[in-house]
């Protein structure tokens, strides 16, 4: 399937045709992790977080988006505290060795905290803490602005990162030809009880909880816009009963690479493979 998106111009298309020619070698991509909040909706199926990221933004500025972002070197510091399936066993879901596997999880928890004040992490026992108030206020900003890390916040409060609450969903690789590109592993999580969403100023200016058919729609109406892989997870939640048909779901994830090309007229266009119901 071919899809032709606003952002795609000029410079873009001359670098499709010069790392086609191998006259420039690609970007190589970061890892990182993004996360669908989710929670049941009253009339049935899901509700799932999004942010609006400001237009300003380098990537995806005005998308909407789920919380997540490049994995960090400290990430791999932080699997230390753990609850869950084994950085072996989800490294087999992850199609990632273990050490990254476990990385790939303490990003997800760094990111949906910074961007979302969501906290998937816990007690020892398997409790879920409640962030809230000015000292988890203070802790936050310190991880957003990279003065305390992942590691250092669960040693300071006690706490474990709860892998158990991350389902592997997809995997996402950005285009050869893309400036910035990123090897992305998609999970999902149920909102935990009792926590708030609390966007973070400078990742997002929006923030809503909205039924994934209802997104899509806003999509095609031209009032919302949708990376194809947030727009194919999307359709995928359409299908869902609620949060547990989601979670409940074992899902080794493979890698989606859709290649850009340019077509005889100088347009540069997205090819996303056959198969993956991109539904718009």
């Amino acid at each position: 399937m071919r899809i032709q998106l606003g952002w795609f111009d000029g410079p873009l298309a001359r670098r499709i045709a010069d790392i086609a020619t191998g006259e420039l070698e690609p970007a190589a991509p970061r890892n990182a992790s993004t996360v669908m909040v989710i929670r049941d909706a009253a009339a049935g199926g899901v509700e799932v977080l999004m942010l609006k990221r400001p237009a300003s933004m380098k990537f995806a500025g005005g998308a909407y988006v789920f919380p997540g972002g490049s994995v960090d070197s400290a990430d791999f510091a932080a699997a230390g505290a753990w609850r869950g399936p084994s950085a072996e066993e989800l490294g087999e879901h992850l199609d990632a060795p273990p050490g990254l596997a476990a990385a790939l999880v303490c990003a997800a928890v760094r990111e949906t905290f910074e961007e979302a004040g969501v906290l998937l992490a816990g007690t020892p026992d398997g409790t879920v803490v409640v962030p809230e108030g000015p000292d988890w206020d203070a802790d936050r900003a310190a991880l957003n602005e990279g003065t305390l890390s992942l590691a250092g916040l669960l040693e300071r409060r006690g706490l474990v990162v709860r892998a158990d609450l991350l389902t592997p969903w997809a995997r996402w690789i950005t285009p050869l030809a893309e400036p910035r590109r990123f090897d992305t592993r998609f999970f999902a999580a149920a909102l935990p009880a009792g926590q708030q969403v609390t966007a973070h100023a400078a990742e997002a200016d929006r923030v809503v909880w909205i039924r994934p058919d209802e997104a899509l729609a806003a999509a095609r109406r031209g009032e919302a816009s949708l990376l194809p892989p947030t727009a194919t997870t999307l359709g995928e939640f359409t299908l869902a009963s609620g949060v547990a048909d989601i979670l409940g779901r074992a899902r080794t994830v493979v890698p989606i690479q859709p290649v850009l090309v340019n077509s005889e007229d100088g347009q540069a266009w997205l090819e996303v493979p056959d198969g993956i119901g991109y539904p718009l």
